[in-house]
Order: structure tokens, then sequence, then C-alpha cells
């Protein structure tokens, strides 16, 4: 049994950790192995993402806090919660490529929280499918560059078809 003192430090842990992460996705853990949770934290830990393993009482305070309406419904049983602080997609793509690989039938991501907003299992799946944050700075500079390349295109004409007709007043200027 928790001391009123324990409770209170991690309260405090879970209120600053929810508090500057971008996004947290709820997990229920049961039935996992040791090496397929030390498989799980060392992949969050590559992607730079904490993992606490959290009561639902402390959580549900600590949301409530924070604003976030909705989370009661997913707080039943064991929670696990990561928390991306500096990328919001990294605990989803992390979680769901390990539900995609375990054997554990138990395991489930139960809900997300993205921005203070509470997104369900199939929100983190599809958050999950995004595109990196370097794909999508990509293809929106790909989206910028080609209208530009077409611009300078255009405007190159022009000086382009004066060269031409200067070339061919050379040419019939040498052969007169």
């Amino acid at each position: 049994m928790a001391t009123k003192e324990q409770k209170a430090v991690q309260l405090s842990e879970i209120r600053e950790t929810m508090g500057k992460a971008k996004s947290c996705v709820l997990a229920d853990f049961r039935g996992m192995t040791v090496k397929e949770a030390t498989d799980l934290r060392n992949q969050f830990r590559k992607a730079g993402v904490e993992f606490k393993v959290c009561k639902n009482t402390l959580t549900r305070i600590v949301a409530n806090e924070l604003g976030i309406q909705g989370l009661d419904p997913y707080l039943e049983g064991p929670t696990a919660i990561a928390f991306g602080i500096e990328d919001p997609v990294a605990p989803a793509k992390v979680l769901t490529e390990f539900a995609k690989t375990t054997k554990n039938k138990n395991f489930a991501i139960k809900a997300g929280v993205v921005e203070g907003k509470v997104i369900t299992a199939d929100g983190v799946k599809a958050l999950a499918d995004l595109p990196s944050r370097e794909v999508l700075l990509a293809q929106v500079l790909a989206g910028i560059q080609g209208p530009l390349v077409g611009l300078v295109n255009v405007l190159q004409g022009p000086i382009r078809k004066l060269g031409y007709v200067l070339e061919d007043l050379r040419k019939q200027k040498e052969s007169a």
C-alpha cells in the first residue's frame, strides 16, 4: 500500500510528464514477458519516448487537472502510458509496431491523447501510419517548389525566344 507521500510523488511525476508531453498513448500491458518489456523499453528509449506504468486514479486526477476530457473510460485495468515528449507520433509508431509483432494476445492499445484531445485506439493507429516529420516537410517543399520551377520556366520563355530571334538574325546577316 502506497503512503500519501509516495502517491504525491507519483502524482507530481505523472503531472510533470503529461504536462510536457505532446502526446500520450495508453496501453494494456497484461501478460508481457520480461523480455518483451525490455525490448519495448529499448525501442522507446531509441525513439525518445518516456514509458511509465501509472495508477488509473492518479492518471485520472492529472487528466482532469490538465483539462483532458474523455479519458476516464480507458482508465480500467492495468495501464501503461507512453509519453511523446519531442515527437508526438513516436509513441503511436512504437506501440503499433509492437502490437503487430508481439505474440501476447492480451496487449492492446487503449487510447491516446494528442495536444490535449483524446483519440481512440483506431486514431492511434492512424497517427502511427502518418509519414515522419521529415517526409512531410519534404512533401511540402516539393509542393512549393513545383510552381516556382514552372514560374521560372515561364519567365525564361520570352528571354529564350529573344535569344533564338537574335541567333536567327545573326545567321541571316552572316549568310547575306
